[in-house]
């Protein structure tokens, strides 16, 4: 099978790209292309910041381009070129067993993840896993929550090239791609044994355990929207099945949650400090219409 290893850089990680690449070199299987997508920065800049040529591939963004806009651009040029791709972040660090754990993985399997250890900027454990979980529980969490992100996933090249292009103005690109994969029928697989560090940091654009704030909860209720809306053009009249009907319960309920809970500002307070005192696994977009307090925006369900 041959292998993509994929990431973006960006302005701004600089100072982690040489951990970064020192835990790519550090990989038991480098049987992999290595593709770099450049965010409005120079191939020198960035081999500057690595301290030397990492011998990839090197895709730049065009003017104008989001970082989702890169990020296809960039997959579209590797896929004809490899059988999958594993996607890793910039400012995260890779277990030496990353790559070859992926590729085991994909052998049985369309989208394959593993969990990922939240540590700080400078790399230091902050106590917690995305993921700690069987596979199942991962897979299950979807289409609510979810553990597939860009850092920690690998698909291969033909699911990959089914699920783009992506759409315009898109700002959740890892979920989506995990969502519409799931509602498809794609085969998923989740290794619950962390194969990625990843840092939680203000830019990070959500984070995946509390302490939650109200303003928070808020603008990931907008995303998921907006993420919900995406999907939903997707799926025609025609596409039924069991997933697509939990599916269209997660979207009635966000918008039960955006009507009841987030348009009333001490509703949103109240669903806030009982978040926040829940022992709740880590997971993107795990603070919005948590299933466990859908008393508070539910009434009529309780």
């Amino acid at each position: 099978m041959r292998l993509a290893l994929f990431t973006t850089i960006y302005p701004g990680v600089e100072p982690l790209l040489r951990d970064w690449l020192q835990s790519v070199r550090r990989q038991t299987d480098r049987d992999f292309r290595l593709w770099i997508g450049l965010d409005a920065l120079s191939v020198t800049a960035v081999v500057d910041a690595l301290g030397g040529d990492p011998g990839a591939a090197w895709v730049a963004s065009a003017p104008g381009d989001s970082p989702a806009q890169l990020r296809e651009r960039a997959w579209r040029q590797m896929l004809p070129t490899c059988d999958a791709v594993v996607m890793v972040d910039s400012d995260d660090i890779l277990a030496p067993s990353r790559v070859a754990t992926a590729r085991a993985q994909l052998a049985k399997c369309d989208l394959a993840a593993c969990a990922l250890r939240l540590v700080d900027r400078r790399g230091r454990p902050l106590g917690g896993t995305v993921g700690a979980t069987s596979g199942g529980e991962a897979v299950a969490m979807l289409p609510r929550h979810n553990v597939f992100g860009l850092s920690n996933t690998a698909y291969r090249a033909d699911l990959l090239r089914r699920l783009l292009p992506l759409p315009a103005g898109i700002a959740i690109a890892d979920w989506y791609l995990a969502t519409l994969a799931w509602l498809r029928g794609a085969r998923l697989d989740f290794d619950p044994t962390p194969r990625m560090d990843y840092r939680q940091h203000a830019g990070n654009l959500t984070q995946v355990a509390g302490p939650f704030t109200p303003d928070r909860v808020a603008r990931d209720t907008a995303f998921a929207r907006q993420h919900i809306q995406l999907l939903g053009a997707q799926l025609g009249p025609d596409h039924a099945s069991d997933r697509r009907a939990e599916f269209d319960r997660f979207a009635a309920d966000v918008e039960r949650f955006q009507a009841r809970i987030v348009g009333d500002p001490e509703a949103l307070r109240q669903y806030v400090d009982s978040l926040n005192a829940l022992d709740l696994e880590p997971a993107w977009w795990i603070s919005v219409a948590h299933p466990s307090l859908a008393a508070m925006w539910r009434p009529e369900r309780t």
